[in-house]
This record gives structure tokens, C-alpha cells and sequence, in this order.
């Protein structure tokens, strides 16, 4: 994920968009919106999310077809989202939202404080994922490209703990000192 990843909120209602984003600025991430799952898809597909904040019930192309078509597709499927719905617990929409994979299912109205709790974990998270996989690709293009490994100290080489004597030699001291008149 590139450093200028952003988090893209995704809402049809404009006051909505508002209030998340006063929720989230105190975070100092990026954070960009759109108005519609269509335009959340084009944003995504980009390749410049962190992070989707999604309504479930939009006009048009629903939070949960945006949720599907990204799991499907490789370059998206790992992209932490968290749902938005504001029509109360819903057992089958969590059921089926956390079958696709999203991170969370939140109610609306929502507690900013727990909002950006749960932004700052799941954003740096998948940082940090994104990090470590391309520190992987790049240990296996070394790999790839027969670098030569690191020497290793050999046997002749003495261990730096030498001045410290192992277990078999204290017993042995001490087996020899209970024979010794």
C-alpha cells in the first residue's frame, strides 16, 4: 500500500460524509469520499485505499455489491472495510457482512470516539501488512536473484558465550570435586 494511501468514506448522504470526516480529522489521515458504490469502486480500483467506510444502503450499487465485487477481485480483497448502516442490528445483514469479510459492521449515529479507535487499529494494521509483504517480494527477488547468504561463524569460529560454562561442563566439575578426597 503506498504511504499516500488514503481512507475513503462512502456515503449518499452529504451530511453524513461531513460528520465522518470531522470524526476522523483529528487522525490526520487522508480521507477522501464518494456519493455512490459505482464511484467508490472506480476510487478503489485506483489502488489508493487504506481504509472503506461504507454505507450498506446506497441508490444504485449497494454497500454489499461494492463488498462482493472487491473480494473478488485481488488487487482490493485485502482492504479493511467497515460497514455503516443506520437501520439497526440486523442479524442477516451482519450474518452476510461479516461472511464477506468486513472488518466491522457499525451503527449509525456513530460514536466518533469509537470511530476513530477502531480506524487508527484497522488502518495501521493493514499498513503494516502491506509493509511486510512487500519487504517479502523484495527478500524473494534477492532469493531469486542467487545473492549469496550472509556467512554464517563456523566451527571455528568461537560462539561469543564461551566464557560462560555450559551445563554438562558445571556437572562435571562438580561430580569430580564430591569423588576427589
Amino acid at each position: 500500500m503506498p504511504s499516500d494511501a488514503k481512507i475513503l468514506i462512502v456515503d449518499d448522504h452529504e451530511d453524513t460524509l461531513y460528520a465522518l470526516e470531522s470524526a476522523l480529522a483529528p487522525l490526520g489521515y487522508q480521507v477522501s469520499r464518494a456519493t455512490s458504490g459505482d464511484e467508490a469502486l472506480k476510487e478503489v480500483l485506483r489502488g489508493q485505499v487504506g481504509l472503506l467506510l461504507l454505507d450498506v444502503r446506497m441508490p444504485g450499487v449497494s454497500g454489499l455489491d461494492v463488498v462482493r465485487y472487491m473480494r473478488r477481485v485481488e488487487q482490493t480483497q485485502h482492504i479493511p472495510i467497515i460497514l455503516l448502516t443506520g437501520f439497526g442490528p440486523d442479524a442477516e445483514l451482519a450474518s452476510i457482512a461479516f461472511g464477506l469479510g468486513v472488518a466491522d459492521l457499525v451503527m449509525k449515529p456513530i460514536d466518533p470516539w469509537a470511530l476513530r479507535t477502531k480506524v487508527r487499529y484497522l488502518y495501521d494494521t493493514h499498513r503494516r501488512h502491506r509493509a511486510l509483504e512487500r519487504e517479502l517480494r523484495e527478500l524473494r527477488a534477492q532469493a531469486k536473484g542467487h545473492i549469496p547468504p550472509v556467512p554464517v561463524p563456523g566451527p571455528g569460529l568461537p560462539h561469543p558465550d564461551t566464557r560462560v560454562p555450559g551445563r554438562r561442563e558445571v556437572r562435571n566439575k562438580k561430580l569430580e570435586q564430591d569423588r576427589t578426597p
